[in-house]
């Protein structure tokens, strides 16, 4: 088949709308967050509102430079790229700036750079080339851990930064390898641990552990005629007990302070409103405070005074919340399942393997920053340091965000070409 010469042909159009309209809320929104009435202009470079304006204009020459370019390139060039960016997130350990307490940051004068936002676009092209050109299926456990080592090893380089909420979005691309064929066994045993690690922590590990032994024993004997049920359930009895047993271990000696403190606020054991509780408490009182219809633009008091710390980053929702209140949300929230949906289905209508893991990756880490964000802002899980993607303030993130779906654009305009 041939192509066409446009590097606009067969691109999804509904797609690149939901892009962009997300960033002019986004801008919007951050404008309101850091108004300053003596630079009243949203267009005033000097201000972060100005600075988000000229990198939602760069984010633009990059999908622009992403279309131009030969689908096939994405493909061709997937190790290449995983491997330069992996090589950048080592770097930044030992020569980058330290903002907030993380070494996450690569600095040119006044201008900043933050590899792991590049580094999601490129595990997904490596993790897409790995599954399309291997030839045994996900069900088979060396391919589940080379799938696993692809997608990890950015996280593990991101964990010493520190930056554990970056490191946390690469778990979404379990979403494209159970697409392929990954047991959905994973899935349930991630979501057990989950749910034991909280009520471990919520409950005496000891109490815990006798209602699993004694759940255990009584299943044994419902199941005793069975051999084969019977030490399975035995063994993950006993593999939920170990764990729930490592749960005070691991919440003592591998997360950090500001961790513990913020889940144990969230589980009610600890109560500080004013220190590592503050940011989320101001939070939930802007939003709330938005009502039905929000406070109007410019008008959030919460917003106005600076209450809520790092509004126009990572708390960025909290301004929609007040201002424009839980229409707006909703309206927002519309937006981005929107988008969402969509990209599931140019993922599914892909006919390369390749196309459709990275559309999957894309939804995957797309629906993960979305999720905990949103969920963040409102307090229902603890404070994990992640952008609302095309909404948070922030160069590197726009960047990485922009990248990561107009890849995916582009991959779905060539779906018709014969590679």
């Amino acid at each position: 088949m041939r192509e066409s010469k446009s590097i606009f042909s067969n691109i999804d159009w509904l797609t690149v709308f939901l892009w962009l309209v997300l960033c002019l809320l986004g801008w919007m929104n951050v404008y309101a967050a850091v108004y300053n009435e003596e630079h009243q202009s949203i267009f005033d470079t000097t201000q972060k509102y100005g600075k988000q304006l000229l990198w939602i204009i760069t984010a633009m020459v990059i999908g622009i430079s992403i279309l131009a370019i030969d689908g096939r390139f994405y493909e061709k060039f997937s190790y290449p790229i995983f491997i330069l960016v992996l090589l950048s997130l080592v770097a930044v350990l030992f020569f980058g700036t330290k903002i907030s307490g993380a070494r996450s940051w690569f600095t040119f004068g006044s201008f900043s750079i933050q590899p792991s936002e590049f580094a999601k676009f490129a595990v997904s092209l490596a993790l897409a080339k790995f599954l399309s050109t291997s030839k045994k299926p996900l069900t088979n456990l060396s391919m589940q851990l080379k799938t696993a080592f692809i997608a990890l090893l950015p996280a593990a380089v991101i964990l010493p930064q520190p930056d554990a909420g970056s490191a946390l979005v690469f778990s979404a691309l379990i979403f494209p390898m159970y697409r392929e064929g990954l047991p959905g066994a994973y899935i349930g045993l991630g979501l057990s641990m989950i749910f034991l690690f909280v009520i471990s922590l919520m409950f005496e590990p000891l109490h815990v552990m006798f209602v699993l032994g004694t759940i255990g024993v009584i299943t044994s004997i419902v199941v005793r005629k069975n051999k084969k049920a019977l030490l399975v359930f035995i063994g993950a009895t006993l593999l939920a007990i170990g764990f729930v047993a490592s749960v005070d271990y691991t919440f003592d000696n591998l997360l950090e302070d500001r961790h513990r403190n913020r889940i144990n606020i969230l589980l009610g054991k600890a109560h500080d409103p004013q220190g590592i509780g503050y940011n989320t408490n101001q939070s939930k009182i802007a939003v709330g405070s938005g009502g039905l219809w929000g406070k109007g633009f410019l008008n959030g008091t919460q917003t106005k005074y600076e209450f809520v710390p790092e509004q126009e980053t990572d708390f960025i929702f909290c301004t929609v919340g007040e201002e424009w209140g839980f229409v707006g949300s909703m309206v927002v929230i519309l937006l981005f399942l929107t988008l969402l949906f969509r990209l599931v289905f140019l993922a599914e209508r892909q006919k390369s393997t390749f196309s459709r893991v990275y559309g999957y990756s894309v939804v995957g880490i797309l629906f993960v920053h979305f999720f905990i964000n949103i969920a963040m802002v409102i307090g229902v899980i603890p404070v994990i340091g992640i952008p609302l993607p095309f909404f948070s303030y922030g160069g590197s993130a726009l960047w990485g965000f922009t990248l990561l779906l107009f890849i995916f654009i582009k991959l779905d305009a060539y779906r018709k070409v014969i590679l």
